[in-house]
């Protein structure tokens, strides 16, 4: 959500400018700009609304010449989608700024700006952050005082960096909440929200802490912290590739990564499991002491990542292990009552979503034995942030509908769970055959795969609807969740997800022969009860379209459509029947002509509130 890119170069810095913005797309975004300090000491702007080819666009027609530059890809919040409240945002010719987040006294602050006699050009929360650095420097302040000065005024959430015409080869960042960091290179420095933007031109970085702000100027910077103080930030080196994402052979990012599953699972199971048991030590070298001193877990996470913990609850509950799953937004509001020996797991695709850090922070200051985190991004601040750390090795992941890191963060998960099964009176043989059925995990979500053409034959019959209902039971549940959030997001079809048994308590009223309903039906405990629930939808002419194993009777007719899975044992078979449930949202958004790797008004990343 909103990336930053900026530079302090030798050369012209437009080109890296742009190529950052490129690398932060998968973000999520609505506009984007850039600024540079040209050679007769002016600032050059260019913005656009859409993506960022139509700034490339623009910039070929107008290029922009100069050695320090800022760029900004946006995610309207105050504001509608427009030029005027794209950023960069300039105030008086003179300074630039671009900044994520959210400022929540923005009106308190236009409102005694503009008796200062200031002109707003936009209708952003933005604007009133330039405005008042500008306002301090017209009253003697140094830019980085000025800079600092202001983040003391600011309420709320936000990432800035700013550059002053005057002071061509200089750039001020300051970072209070969404993540920064710093590239250094031995004659220049940049700044980015996301370590893929630097890569094009270093590896080495540091990481702005809260309350930081860094003065750049070339290849040196100062950094002082939130009291005012020098300090230095460690250098780190990133491992990750500097090479950006290609699709190959599939039409979108999103079908490449769901077909990546298997070698995405196989990668994360690596070095994870020796004969037939999970190695303690793939959760951290203190994992055995924190596990030990664990008695219950409480999982914190947003969106597909909270889905993931609800199957997690299920089977960590199965082997004897208390467990709550919270969504960040709402547990980090809520007073709690602390419980002894409580494990918090967060789970994260990219490791900067913003609820679930500020929940972890309300988490630990509970008093927890510990933190783990789930997270597919190594330099990313939840990883910094815990005790414990499993990463999921998927690789990048583009399309904004996480697929691949989900099931990849589900078997993370599953192997949390027999390790600390161990501690709850399950002997060897239950880990033994739970393990072997995780290694069969690739070459069965191979055989989901091959279920393509079937399901892309099914999603015809959504072309012309509007709503439609998932159901599941126990831990396939939650999969009926993430099978209707992943319709929700791609297609834009209302759909809603229900545990079976509940049918009768409200959401029969909406089944009609327009309402098509959606099951995952395993060969479980379960089955038998799943199947009265079914026959409720038919007897409402409801039409059913399932997936379902072959041992489970059900067998298509014409009011149910039914697509057989290959049998799997039941403690991976939520891993397996998320498969198809993407596959089907991919091929109804393919009929429907959406943006699949980029839906409307949905970011990948979201660092803010």
């Amino acid at each position: 959500m909103c990336g930053i890119v900026g530079a302090v170069r030798e050369s012209d810095t437009s080109g890296f400018l742009l190529e950052g913005l490129r690398r932060l797309e998968y973000r999520g975004y609505d506009s984007a700009g850039v600024v540079v300090i040209n050679q007769s000491g002016r600032l050059e702007r260019a913005r656009t609304v859409g993506k960022v080819k139509e700034l490339e666009r623009a910039l070929t027609q107008t290029p922009l010449a100069g050695t320090t530059g800022l760029a900004h890809t946006r995610w309207a919040t105050h504001g509608g989608v427009s030029e005027t409240n794209a950023h960069p945002h300039i105030c008086n010719g003179t300074l630039a700024l671009v900044c994520n987040g959210i400022v929540e006294n923005h009106e308190a602050l236009r409102h005694s700006q503009q008796e200062a006699g200031l002109a707003f050009t936009s209708q952003t929360d933005t604007e009133v952050v330039v405005h008042q650095v500008y306002l301090h420097l017209q009253n003697g302040l140094d830019l980085a005082d000025a800079v600092r000065a202001t983040m003391d005024e600011l309420a709320g959430s936000f990432a800035l960096a700013v550059v002053h015409a005057g002071e061509p080869g200089r750039l001020v960042a300051a970072r209070q909440g969404p993540p920064l960091l710093l590239g250094r290179a031995e004659k220049e420095s940049f700044v980015a929200s996301d370590i893929n933007a630097l890569l094009p031109a270093t590896r080495r970085y540091q990481v702005l802490e809260n309350g930081d702000v860094a003065d750049i100027r070339g290849a040196s910077c100062a950094i002082k912290d939130s009291g005012g103080s020098p300090v230095e930030r460690v250098i780190h080196t990133s491992t990750q590739s500097g090479a950006g994402a290609e699709l190959g052979e599939h039409r979108h990012f999103m079908q490449k990564e769901i077909h990546e599953q298997p070698r995405a699972v196989s990668d994360t199971l690596e070095d994870r499991l020796l004969g037939d048991r999970v190695l303690e030590d793939a959760f951290g070298s203190e994992a055995g002491r924190i596990f030990d001193a664990t008695r219950q877990v409480l999982i914190i996470a947003c969106g597909t990542s909270y889905h993931a913990g609800l199957v997690a609850r299920h089977w960590l509950e199965y082997v004897g292990v208390p467990c709550e799953v919270e969504v960040a937004s709402e547990y980090r509001y809520r007073r709690h009552a602390a419980r002894e020996g409580t494990l918090v797991v967060t789970i994260s695709q990219s490791g900067e979503t913003a609820d679930t850090l500020a929940a972890l922070e309300e988490a630990k200051r509970q008093g927890v034995v510990g933190a783990l985190v789930v997270c597919n991004v190594a330099e990313s601040s939840l990883v910094r942030e815990s005790d414990l750390v499993f990463m999921t090795h998927c690789g990048p992941e583009v399309g904004v509908a996480s697929t691949k890191t989900f099931v990849s963060a589900m078997t993370g998960l599953l192997l949390l769970a027999l390790v600390l099964s161990r501690r709850h009176g399950f002997d060897s043989g239950f880990e033994a055959h739970v393990v072997h059925q995780i290694r069969t995990l690739p070459g069965a979500l191979e055989a989901a795969l091959a279920m393509e053409d079937a399901i892309a034959e099914m999603a015809q019959v959504f072309s012309d609807k509007e709503h439609a209902l998932f159901l599941g039971r126990g831990a396939h549940f939650p999969i009926a969740m993430e099978g209707a959030l992943k319709l929700k997001e791609i297609s834009y079809i209302h759909a809603e997800a229900y545990p079976a048994g509940e049918l009768k308590h409200g959401p029969l009223a909406l089944v009609d022969e327009k309402m098509p309903v959606v099951a995952v039906a395993p060969n479980d405990l379960l089955i038998e009860k799943l199947k009265s629930n079914l026959e409720e939808v038919r007897a409402r002419r409801g039409r059913l379209y399932l997936f379902a194993d072959p041992a489970s009777g059900l067998e298509s007719r014409e009011d149910v459509t039914v697509l057989h899975v290959a049998p799997v044992d039941s403690a991976i078979a939520p891993i397996i029947y998320t498969v198809p449930l993407q596959l089907l949202s991919y091929h109804v958004a393919l009929i429907k002509g959406t943006d699949v790797d980029k839906p409307r008004n949905l970011a990948k990343s979201v660092t803010v509130e």
